[in-house]
């Protein structure tokens, strides 16, 4: 477990460097071209990935946003074989974005209820 989440952290350090640069497109195009592995997801892949994620964010030197935390917990969820997808939403009034991840339509990493509240805007 440690292992992972030294790699989450740092996934988190590379989207932050990312999302630093002000290069959103460098961070959508890794998300989405991020290879599937060919390994079958163990059935506690999920959990102990977002597990890791969470823990390098508690130990990260600020506050991961929520696209850091979720580009990272999408391409982890990829290397180990769990096809998941990174979802971005946002909401009119008032205004605010999100994002999250998603695994065969259910949310991994939020409340299961996000997506009622955001107009789902791209997957990757």
């Amino acid at each position: 477990m440690l292992f992972l989440v030294f790699k989450a952290y740092l996934k988190l350090v590379h989207f932050d460097f990312c999302l630093a640069r002000g290069d959103f497109a460098a961070l959508y195009n890794k998300v989405r071209n991020y290879p599937v592995g060919r390994e079958p997801a163990s059935p506690d892949s999920v959990e102990r990935i977002c597990s890791a994620v969470d823990m390098a964010s508690i130990w990260y030197w600020k506050e991961a946003l929520c696209l850091q935390r979720s580009a990272a917990t999408a391409c982890l969820l990829k290397e180990h074989g769990v096809p998941a997808q990174m979802v971005i939403g946002a909401r009119q009034m008032p205004f605010k974005a999100h994002a999250w991840v998603e695994v065969d339509g259910r949310v991994v990493n939020d409340r299961p209820y996000t997506p009622e509240m955001y107009r789902v805007l791209d997957r990757c």
